[in-house]
């Protein structure tokens, strides 16, 4: 298992979180959704107001709404009304112990019962990474409740995602490969060594700003609940090997029929081609491809991220 509060954090960031953490409790605009028949409640955070309602559903599976409150003073300056959100098992929300959780479908009905919680209806869904993949999900069952939808820097099939994996690991010096598999075969994931080289890859594939990364990407990062990471994902971005690992849902997209927009990034872990094809399958889709950005282009490429995101949300584009 990588640890990635060791690899891509530190102690100190983790102890700085944990007083932002606890004011964000009682933040204004705060609100507890019940979820699993009211047995647990997950936390959830109104910012501005406006006719335009937008859910943020986080990527992980596991991390928390943290890194994406780069949206704030974009939203605020364009009279969005976003809900952030923290998953269960996630950040703010009940940490359970019940593994049997963790899976795409229990999450699905999760969303539906925080945007019940909310009160929502004919509102924009946005995901990231994960987050994209339940949005699509959603999408699928509930999208009747939608006036639009974004998929943010993710690919329609996790097979698909574990191929473009394997292509960018083969970018590396034959060393770091060899080394890699090495590590693997041997179950010595979490050897020093290992983490240098997956550290390499985040720089370049998942936020190429300068380390140490903002403060909301490290809050996520070190907050992980690495529990429900390993058994929906696996052990890091480049060995999927969890629940989902044979999620696909290529042939299913044409059903998607609410106004969609989906975003990648040149330098993501997610094929920028299979982003282009999830807007040809998508009727109406538009596609946006960053030429900056990675994974978390939303922070490194943010300028002309939101330039693309914002106007789609107002209904303007």
């Amino acid at each position: 298992m990588i640890d990635r509060r060791k690899v891509l954090a530190g102690a100190a960031a983790a102890a700085a979180a944990a007083p932002v953490l606890a004011w964000a409790q009682d933040a204004p605009g705060v609100k507890w959704v019940p979820v699993v028949g009211g047995k647990y409640k997950v936390w959830t955070r109104k910012v501005g107001s406006g006719p335009n309602k937008v859910l943020l559903l986080h990527g992980g599976p596991g991390f928390d709404h943290s890194y994406l409150e780069a949206f704030t003073p974009f939203a605020e300056k364009a009279g969005l009304e976003i809900y952030y959100y923290d998953q269960l098992g996630c950040g703010l929300s009940d940490h359970p112990t019940d593994t049997s959780l963790w899976t795409v479908e229990r999450y699905l009905t999760e969303v539906e019962e925080v945007r019940q919680g909310l009160g929502l209806d004919h509102f924009a869904l946005y995901g990231h990474s994960w987050g994209g993949m339940l949005c699509i999900e959603y999408a699928l069952k509930y999208q009747q409740h939608l006036s639009r939808l974004v998929i943010s820097n993710m690919t329609a099939s996790a097979p698909e995602y574990v191929r473009h994996a394997a292509e960018l690991r083969a970018t590396f010096p034959a060393a770091d490969q060899a080394a890699m598999a090495r590590y693997e075969a041997a179950n010595d994931i979490g050897n020093p060594a290992y983490q240098a080289i997956i550290e390499r890859l985040y720089a370049e594939h998942i936020c190429r700003l300068p380390q140490p990364w903002p403060e909301p990407v490290m809050r996520s990062i070190t907050g992980i609940n690495q529990t429900i990471y390993n058994q929906m994902q696996g052990p890091n971005e480049f060995v999927i090997t969890g629940n989902f690992k044979d999620w696909d849902r290529w042939a299913d997209l044409p059903k998607i029929k609410v106004p969609t927009l989906v975003m990648g990034a040149k330098y993501d872990t997610m094929d920028a081609e299979q982003i282009r094809r999830e807007g040809r399958l998508i009727p109406g889709a538009k596609t946006w491809i960053g030429e900056h950005g990675s994974h978390l282009s939303l922070w490194d490429d943010q300028q002309a991220y939101f330039a693309a995101l914002i106007p789609f949300l107002q209904g303007k584009a």
